[in-house]
C-alpha cells in the first residue's frame, strides 16, 4: 500500500471552551455509539445542515427567529435515524439534574441532535440490531467531562467510514475528532464525527489521506479525479454517509451570529472533505456560544477560527481511527498506511 504523509496538528478540543462538557459511549456489542456536548449553563445555538439528506431533531427551534435562546446540550449519534433516540436519554439526564428551559411548570433541556449512517459497519460476532437509544445517550452524559475527549473509533464516530463512493468494501475508517483554536481572548473548539462519503484530505498539502481505494485495495483512488475521469460510482443510497459536528466558542454570540458561526464552519469541511456536502450525505454542523468571553466579539475572527477548528478536527478524527475488519472485509484506517 501507498503511504500518505499524515499531519496531524490538532491540538485541543471543544472542551477548551469554558463550559462545556464532553461525553461518549461506544456500544461493546457492536461498532455503534454516540457523543453528547453539555452546557449544563446554558448556550447560545445554531445549526447550519449542508447535506442533502440530514437526520436531526430539535433545529428548528434554532432558527434565529424562534423563541428559545439557549441549549443545554448537543447530540452526535451513529444508527442512522433510530440513533436520534438516544437524545431522550439525554433530555432525561439534564432533567435529573435541574437543567432545562424555564417553563413556569418545570424545566425543558433543550436537546438538538444530530445522526450519521453507520449500519453496514458491523464487526464478526457484532448484533447488526443493536443502535444507541435513550440509555446510550444517558451514559453519554454520565460520563461527560471537562478532560480532552478520546477521539478515533468512539461514541458517534465508532462505526464511521469514509471514501464509500465506490463501495464499502474499498472504503477506510472514519471516526470522531477534536480541535480547537485560541486567538486573544477567544477560543473556538471543534467536535467532528467523520463519516464522509468522498475522500478526506489534509488542507495543507492537498493531498488525500484516506478514502476510496484503487480496486485492488492498495492505493488511494481519489474520488473526485475519478469521477472527473468519468470513472462510474456504485451510486449508494442518499443519506448513508454525512459528517456531523459542533463548533464551539466562548465568545458572546446572538442566535444570527451563531448561525454565522456554524455556516463558516462548513468551510472547514469543504478543505478536508471532497466531494463534500452532497446529496448522498446530510452534513450538519451546530454552534454554540457559551458567553463566558464577554468583550465584544470579532464575527469575522471567529468565522475563521471556526472553519480552521473544523478542518483541523476532521483531520484529527481520521488520524486517530484504527483499521478494523467487518463482515464485508477490512476497513484500513489511515495509519495503517503511514
Amino acid at each position: 500500500m501507498t503511504s500518505p504523509k499524515i499531519v496531524n496538528t490538532a491540538t485541543g478540543s471543544i472542551v477548551d471552551v469554558l463550559g462545556l462538557q464532553v461525553g461518549h459511549f461506544t456500544h461493546s456489542q457492536r461498532l455503534t455509539g454516540c457523543s453528547v456536548v453539555l452546557a449544563p449553563q446554558g448556550a447560545v445555538g445554531a445549526v447550519d445542515v449542508r447535506g442533502a439528506a440530514p437526520g436531526t431533531r430539535e433545529t428548528d427551534l434554532l432558527d434565529p427567529s424562534n423563541l428559545v435562546e439557549k441549549v443545554h446540550a448537543v447530540l452526535l449519534s451513529g444508527g442512522s435515524a433510530f440513533g436520534l433516540d438516544a437524545a431522550s436519554g439525554v433530555m432525561r439526564w439534564l432533567d435529573e439534574h435541574g437543567i432545562g428551559f424555564e417553563t413556569g411548570y418545570g424545566r425543558v433541556p433543550i436537546v438538538p441532535a444530530a445522526v450519521l449512517f453507520d449500519l453496514p459497519v458491523v464487526r464478526p460476532g457484532d448484533q447488526a440490531h443493536i443502535r444507541p437509544d435513550a440509555d446510550a445517550g444517558y451514559a453519554a452524559c454520565q460520563a461527560a467531562s471537562n478532560k480532552t475527549p478520546a477521539a478515533g473509533n468512539v461514541g458517534a464516530g465508532a462505526g464511521a467510514s469514509v471514501g464509500k463512493l465506490f463501495g464499502l468494501n474499498r472504503a477506510m475508517k472514519g471516526g470522531i475528532g477534536n480541535a480547537s483554536v485560541r486567538v486573544g481572548p477567544w477560543v473556538v473548539g471543534a467536535l467532528v464525527a467523520c463519516n464522509a462519503i468522498g475522500d478526506v484530505l489534509d488542507p495543507a498539502t492537498g493531498q488525500v489521506i484516506a478514502g476510496a481505494r484503487t480496486a485492488d485495495g492498495q492505493s488511494l483512488l481519489d474520488t473526485q479525479a475519478a469521477l472527473l475521469r468519468g470513472e462510474r460510482s456504485t451510486r449508494p443510497m442518499p443519506g448513508t454517509n454525512t459528517t456531523i459536528g459542533v463548533i464551539a466558542t466562548n465568545a458572546t454570540l446572538n442566535k444570527a451570529q451563531a448561525k454565522r458561526l456554524a455556516v463558516s464552519a462548513h468551510d472547514g469541511l469543504a478543505r478536508t472533505i471532497r466531494p463534500a456536502h452532497t446529496t448522498l450525505d446530510g452534513d450538519t454542523l451546530f454552534a454554540l456560544a457559551t458567553g463566558t468571553e464577554t468583550s465584544a466579539p470579532d464575527l469575522m475572527l471567529l468565522t475563521v477560527m471556526a472553519a480552521e477548528a473544523t478542518a483541523l478536527a476532521t483531520v484529527n478524527a481520521i488520524c486517530q481511527a484504527r483499521g478494523i475488519e467487518t463482515n464485508l472485509g477490512v476497513l484500513p484506517s489511515a495509519t495503517d498506511w503511514h
